[in-house]
């Protein structure tokens, strides 16, 4: 087996963050020494992407914020599902990792960077929404958002998981759109606050055996009819 070199690395809060490499399919991004996704192991990304795009595809020009680039794999399993005329908004928190994905990773990813669909935004996903629902003016944007974030609710603060970061997101939401949430495993509390910000909550495993993440699928609750 050949050894990981380290092909570029930048410091964070969180600890240095790496790319490394083995092979030339064989990619792993860590973060303080801890593994955060690996070329080769990309079930759940795809599978994010797929949950949160296939119901809203058929629609006309839809709309589709991801927070979080990683190496493109969610990126790119969401383009493939979606129609030509669709467009993404990419926010990604680390000028780096942007670097990464249209250099050594433009083939893990198939070049999803480079698809005149997508807009990559360098910023932190949580002020993406805020300055949406700034200027959408009461109109919602976004047919699915997507959260492929780090741990995912478990490790992540009020300012992306509390309740009013899920408001706002349900917010930006155009009616019957999706909201999906990448997470290491099963969260009850998120599960919960979700419920309570007003979402229809359903939890899918993905993968056999062994360690599996976690897709949350949120949905807005269906409005009740008032008493006559």
């Amino acid at each position: 087996m050949q050894p990981w070199q380290t092909l570029d690395s930048i410091a964070t809060a969180d600890g240095l963050l790496e790319l490394r490499r083995r092979a030339a399919d064989d990619f792993l991004i860590t973060i303080d020494g801890r593994v955060l996704m690996n070329s080769r192991a990309q079930a759940s990304e795809v599978g994010l992407a797929r949950l949160a795009c296939r119901p809203i595809a058929s629609r006309r020009t839809p709309r589709v914020l991801i927070g979080g680039l990683g190496m493109g794999c969610t990126l790119r399993a969401a383009l493939t599902e979606l129609p030509r005329d669709a467009r993404v908004v990419v926010a990604e928190l680390t000028p780096r990792v942007v670097d990464w994905c249209s250099g050594p990773l433009a083939d893990v990813n198939a070049g999803a960077l480079r698809d005149p669909r997508c807009e990559v935004r360098v910023e932190d996903v949580a002020d993406t929404v805020v300055s949406t629902v700034a200027t959408a003016a009461g109109k919602p944007a976004y047919d699915a958002v997507m959260f492929d974030l780090y741990e995912g609710p478990a490790a992540s603060g009020d300012r992306l998981f509390g309740r009013r970061a899920l408001e706002r997101v349900r917010a930006v939401l155009r009616p019957g759109g999706v909201f999906a949430i990448w997470s290491e495993g099963v969260t009850p509390g998120f599960e919960r606050r979700l419920e309570l910000s007003g979402y229809a909550v359903e939890r899918r495993r993905l993968g056999r055996g062994g360690l599996r993440h976690v897709v949350y699928l949120a949905r807005q609750k269906a409005a009740k009819a008032g008493a006559e």
